[in-house]
């Protein structure tokens, strides 16, 4: 039977008015995140979620670490709702957290498994108890280490090596002339990016940011060991311009093979080994981070997780996401696309107890162990007032700690010296606890 003229406006009006609603039922969700591969890896793999969830479309803000910090902490402090997920740390969500600026993470389904979290991750994103953001992923520092060129230079790598060793071997690596460097760290400002390494090595040099009265240690004989130590080995044994390179210019340099060692973090290891992003894939080693005086907060401690602020309009819709990002589910996905290797490390027991990842995964037993050994409460040689491996876990560090960073990559790009970069970083910090609170 035909339809009448009148009939099918009719018709074409509801179709639209249904069209509308469904629209209108539409929740889009803002996700902020860094650019590390295992989160643009996130992002590619997240049209599974939108399919399994037609009313929730999601919109992606993809920046470098230092911007992302950034702009995260200005949205935060100023409650202004324009993320309803954020790829935090250890660092800001007990923080934030307490401040009552997140959502707490309650009433997870019983499929997610919160007691599989791995203990010293779920507290580091934990306040008083309360959790208030789900890890993507855990992570120590461990060294990487060219075996093919260490066989050729008859080098052998020790399981637990020393600072002094590592220069040892970046010495008999370095080849600039073929464009192999000794070793690649991180030397771009910022308390994440320099300061995590800078921090560990000052720890395993003996030395602490805050004596127990919380006086700045910066001009300590530790610190002034610890980053001439660095400065020299870097200026002299890294790659060109090694003091704007983060975590993703340092992998780009080793999976090019220009690196005969890298010291980072423990999640670039499947990164590494994969051939289809790595030229080095088959010759890759694995060591714990460097110790020194001490192996006391020698390999740091952080896990990249999610949150979501109180400012968020879409505090629903934004849990399911964060639930599925993080859950077994989505690992199991990662798994069947990319391979078990590839799966997001260091958040989960049952990930280390399954067999088919350790056979897969080269590297997660030296993630294992780096992560068992990081203590957040006990980082340092002599008794320190603060928790926090690779930073101080108080509200004034974020800042702080970047100056240092600026101070420290000026000395390594030669514009201070390694003396005068730590007396100003050393007044910078303490004038900050003044103001703080924390000093007379």
């Amino acid at each position: 039977m035909n339809a009448s003229p009148t009939t099918w406006l009719r018709l074409s009006a509801l179709a639209i008015g249904v069209s509308c609603t469904t629209a209108a039922l539409a929740e889009t969700i803002t996700i902020g995140t860094v650019n590390n591969g295992d989160m643009i890896r996130m992002q590619a793999l997240s049209s599974e979620f939108e399919a399994a969830n037609p009313g929730i479309e999601l919109d992606w803000v993809i920046l470098e670490e230092n911007v992302l910090r950034q702009r995260l902490t200005t949205d935060i402090a100023a409650n202004s709702g324009q993320f309803d997920v954020m790829t935090i740390g250890m660092y800001e969500t007990p923080i934030w957290g307490a401040n009552g600026w997140l959502e707490p993470m309650d009433n997870l389904p019983a499929s997610y498994d919160e007691d599989d979290l791995f203990p010293s991750v779920k507290a580091g994103l934990s306040a008083d108890g309360q959790l208030y953001a789900l890890p993507f992923y855990g992570e120590s520092s461990m060294t990487y280490y060219r075996t093919d060129l260490f066989e050729d230079a008859g080098l052998s790598m020790p399981a637990a090596p020393t600072w002094d060793q590592v220069r040892e071997f970046a010495v008999a690596l370095h080849d600039p002339s073929n464009e192999q460097y000794g070793i690649c760290l991180r030397g771009k400002a910022g308390w994440g990016e320099n300061m995590a390494l800078v921090s560990t090595m000052v720890n395993a040099f003996g030395g602490s940011w805050f004596d127990m009265d919380w006086n700045a240690q910066l001009e300590t004989d530790e610190w002034k060991s610890a980053v001439n130590f660095y400065v020299d080995l870097l200026g002299n044994y890294g790659p060109p311009g090694a003091s704007s390179n983060g975590f993703n210019e340092n992998l780009a340099l080793f999976n090019t093979g220009k690196c005969g060692m890298w010291i980072d973090a423990t999640v670039a290891g499947s990164f590494v080994t994969d051939d289809s992003q790595s030229n080095v894939a088959d010759s890759v080693g694995f060591a714990a981070a460097p110790s020194q005086v001490t192996e006391k907060g020698s390999g740091w401690l952080w896990a990249w997780a999610l949150a979501i602020p109180v400012s968020s309009d879409q505090k629903d819709a934004a849990q399911k996401f964060v639930t599925w990002a993080t859950s077994k589910e989505y690992s199991a996905l990662v798994a069947d696309r990319h391979g078990i290797a590839a799966i997001p490390p260091g958040t989960r027991v049952s990930t280390y107890e399954n067999q088919e990842y350790l056979d897969a995964a080269e590297f997660a037993s030296m993630t294992l162990t780096q992560m068992r050994k990081a203590n957040p409460d006990d980082s340092t040689l002599e008794p320190s007032p603060y928790t926090g491996v690779q930073f101080v876990a108080i509200p004034g560090f974020s800042g702080f700690g970047t100056t240092v960073g600026q101070q420290i990559s000026g000395a390594l790009a030669g514009s201070s010296t390694v003396d005068r970069a730590l007396a100003n970083a050393n007044t910078v910090v303490n004038r900050e606890m003044r103001r703080a609170g924390y000093q007379d």
